[in-house]
């Protein structure tokens, strides 16, 4: 991480009172393995499971992130066990199966396994090509069938030019596109792009990666985009997620960042609060890890297309927190560092080992 200092930056008076109450110095830290051909060998889900009073959160910022977002995914870790969440609207999310940039034989096969009506497909991925990207999507329209819904993530792979054509090239192979999640980066490009395409565009790094997604210009953001990502880590967990729905102006749509079941619990009472969920959610991405830190039918894996709304995340399973307990004495240091870092802001953050 950048090794930026947090001194001038103080946390907010609360958070003594969440030191009182939560014992960050004994959280597990869990290390498991990623089932993405993308990914190479030895990938890792990384990040460490906080309790509070009320029940278990799961921090796992990516390695990269700077202070603002490492401070957000913390707040989302603790959100749960001291405020709790919004109440639900509804009992089931609707999900759809992500899959990753993988050969079209694969493809098929993660849809028709997963169940779901609806399917996230990555595309643009650095070294493949659009042939590549179009055979995916035909493979997953096969599988899904001429009711289910296609989306592609490109994120930000392309220039406006290059998305043009692309989509339309996607969208014919998908028989038809939901959306298009972040074809561009810039904002001024998706502005442009949208202009010129009739298939949907998302928004996700634009929102995510903004000093404060809950204020950015409504205006632009719908000269943009039709759709919101929204996901809970990155925006500070459920409640600052919700805000952000109901600020940007954008038709909503609930995703994941890979977490375990504790993360995504989260994402699914958000999907469960807000007052209207128009697509499936991005949620049932469980497989895309190796095992999880929740035994048994209580580990979110898809049943017929959906997964339930709950009021706590359930609690980890010793055997399973011991079976994916990182081991590495550097990335346990790192976790250690940083996670003291952002609950002291007299410390600098760590940098990655």
């Amino acid at each position: 991480m950048g090794g930026l200092p947090l001194g001038a930056k103080r946390l907010p008076l609360a958070w003594s009172a969440v030191r009182t109450l939560i014992d960050f110095a004994d959280a597990p830290i869990f290390a498991i393995p990623v089932v993405d051909a993308r990914s190479g060998d030895g990938a890792v889900r990384e990040g460490m499971l906080i309790e509070g009073p009320q029940g278990w959160g799961e921090f796992s910022p990516p390695r990269g992130c700077g202070e603002r977002e490492a401070l957000r995914w913390l707040t989302a870790s603790i959100e749960v066990g001291t405020v709790g969440w919004p109440d639900p609207v509804r009992g089931r999310i609707p999900v759809s199966v992500t899959v990753p940039a993988v050969a079209p034989d694969v493809a098929h096969r993660m849809v028709v396994d997963a169940g779901c009506r609806s399917a996230d497909v990555v595309v643009a991925e650095p070294g493949g090509s659009l042939a590549d990207d179009v055979a995916r999507l035909e493979a997953v329209r096969d599988a899904l069938g001429p009711q289910g819904t296609i989306r592609c993530d490109a994120n930000g792979g392309w220039d406006v030019d290059t998305a043009i054509s692309a989509i339309v090239a996607l969208d014919h192979a998908a028989g038809g596109l939901e959306f298009v999640e972040q074809p561009c980066l810039r904002l001024d490009d998706l502005i442009a792009l949208r202009r010129k395409v009739d298939v949907r565009i998302a928004i996700d790094q634009s929102i995510h990666e903004a000093d404060d997604p809950a204020r950015l210009p409504t205006k632009t953001l719908n000269e943009a985009a039709d759709v919101a990502v929204l996901r809970c880590g990155p925006l500070g967990g459920v409640r600052r997620a919700y805000r952000v729905a109901e600020t940007c102006g954008l038709l909503p749509v609930v995703t994941s960042s890979v977490e375990t079941t504790i993360g995504l619990c989260a994402g699914l009472a958000l999907a469960g609060a807000l007052p209207e969920l128009p697509f499936a959610c991005g949620l049932g991405t469980i497989s895309l890890l190796a095992g999880d830190v929740v035994a048994g039918p209580r580990s979110l894996v898809p049943v017929d297309g959906h997964l339930p709304v709950a009021s706590t995340p359930p609690m980890p399973d010793h055997d399973l927190v011991e079976r994916y307990r990182a081991v590495n004495p550097d990335d346990i240091g790192w976790w250690r560092a940083l996670l003291q870092t952002l609950t002291d802001p007299a410390l600098a953050m760590p940098r990655s080992p």
